[in-house]
């Protein structure tokens, strides 16, 4: 059994791993992810930001397997009008604690303060449909957002890849809470992500959601219906998915 691994089980199409903490979390993902990008000569992946996902990353970012100069990455979203030298910028976040470590092959950033969004959006979503996705790695939001699909913009069969939403008081809120904005006035209303299609297009999906503030996202997601009110039950429309969760996350959880 994988060190810390508490329980495994399958909500629809979704496979859910419950671990005994974070640090024990991030350890069983790194394996499996770098198990699985070891195999390949070269890949195309999308990564998340956010506090949840660092110690996953960091760990990631320490691999020797992985053929890294052989790699096309992503991310999945980005503040509109923001400068990409901003504290709260996904693009410094993706800069300092990936490509800088790792040193990708080549490393396709969602350019937020780009003069024309629109068509920042076509450009990024035309790379993205490049070629496969071999991997996607997300975390899931306070409020069960993926990406930055909140429940009143998140849309399961979107024909983009990439467009301009608003974001909710609930997604601002959490980005004050974790320290990037001193307030909610100053938390960018808009941002570019990618959809919820291109999200779930990946040949291999990890999502990544410890600590308790995603107790009751992780529950909305895997213990109420496949709805855009919480947009990460989506994940359990598709069989190449893969939820990691802690104790923490796990609280409010049924028969857990």
């Amino acid at each position: 059994m994988e060190t810390g691994l508490v329980k495994r089980w399958n909500v629809d199409k979704l496979e859910v791993s419950l671990f005994e903490d974070q640090p024990t979390l991030a350890k069983a993902v790194t394996a499996e992810v770098e198990r699985y990008l070891a195999s390949l000569p070269s890949f195309r992946a999308i990564l998340a930001t956010g506090n949840s996902q660092i110690e996953f990353l960091k760990q990631l970012a320490k691999s020797d397997r992985i053929q890294w100069s052989e790699a096309t990455l992503f991310h999945m979203d980005e503040y509109l009008g923001l400068s990409g030298e901003h504290t709260a910028s996904f693009r410094r976040y993706m800069r300092e604690r990936v490509e800088e470590l790792v040193g990708p092959k080549r490393f396709h950033y969602i350019e937020g303060d780009a003069d024309e969004p629109i068509d920042e959006c076509d450009r990024y979503e035309s790379l993205l449909r490049e070629s496969p996705i071999d991997l996607c790695c997300m975390g899931v939001g306070e409020n069960g957002h993926i990406a930055f699909n909140d429940p009143h913009v998140a849309n399961a069969a979107d024909t983009r890849w990439a467009k301009i939403v608003s974001l909710d008081e609930a997604c601002r809120m959490q980005q004050v809470n974790e320290g990037h904005f001193p307030d909610l006035e100053s938390a960018p209303p808009y941002a570019i992500t990618l959809t919820i299609p291109a999200l779930l297009s990946a040949t291999k999906i990890m999502c990544v959601a410890p600590e308790t503030r995603k107790a009751k996202a992780v529950t909305a997601a895997l213990e109420g219906p496949i709805s855009p009110d919480c947009p990460a039950s989506f994940l359990r429309t598709v069989e190449n998915a893969k939820l990691f969760i802690d104790r923490d996350s796990a609280i409010h959880l049924t028969g857990v």
